[in-house]
């Protein structure tokens, strides 16, 4: 459990973007021996969510939701990392290639998913964000991922989605890998009607869709 304190002050530190803060308190809090994970859940995830609410409400301007994002980054690469030198001798529950659709530059919610994939014990091929369908799946052949996860959050790069499945059967590859789609315009029926063979609402229940399709 974090102190209140510092829960606090992530989510102000977000709002203001001050990187330099973020950064100290999770790297006092990753050398301390704090779990990385509680980290993200109890502090900077809400933190980033509230932010994404303000503007949602028009309380919180563009440019300013984009500095939390960064900030949010910032403090996700030191997580990514802990977790990283943590599991490097466990061996990986399966291999995930995650991916933000051509189009569409928004990676920060991808980011998180990572975070939660790795710290659950995966083995995560992050390719960023603004990938083409063909170097999805060229990269997840080459890594020999099990399952493809893929992020549109505007509704003009959700059809790269439905691309992907589309060129998984066109190759001949679409049983060779398990897919899962997000994103904040993604939903459970167009995950169905694309063919995709899971949907996730959020990082923590894509974690729990990638162990399922792992199981099945």
């Amino acid at each position: 459990m974090i102190d209140a304190n510092v829960i606090e002050e992530a989510k102000n530190i977000l709002l203001k973007a001050n990187k330099e803060r973020a950064v100290e308190i999770a790297k006092a809090h990753l050398d301390g021996g704090g779990d990385p994970l509680a980290l993200m859940n109890e502090a900077f995830i809400p933190g980033i969510n509230a932010a994404g609410d303000l503007f949602g409400r028009g309380k919180l301007f563009l440019p300013e939701l984009i500095q939390a994002a960064d900030v949010m980054k910032a403090v996700t690469d030191l997580v990514n990392e802990k977790i990283d030198a943590e599991s490097s001798q466990s061996q990986p529950k399966g291999t995930i290639l995650l991916a933000t659709v051509k189009g569409d530059v928004h990676d920060i919610g991808k980011c998180i998913v990572v975070s939660l994939m790795r710290a659950n014990g995966f083995e995560v091929h992050d390719m960023g964000r603004d990938i083409a369908t063909e170097d999805i799946i060229k990269e997840a052949v080459n890594v020999k991922a099990d399952i493809i996860g893929t992020s549109a959050l505007l509704s003009t790069t959700m059809k790269r989605q439905k691309d992907i499945e589309e060129a998984l059967k066109a190759e001949g590859l679409r049983d060779r890998f398990k897919t899962i789609v997000g994103g904040a315009p993604v939903t459970p029926r167009w995950a169905a009607r694309i063919g995709a063979d899971a949907y996730a609402k959020d990082a923590q229940d894509g974690v729990m869709r990638v162990k399922e399709l792992l199981a099945a």
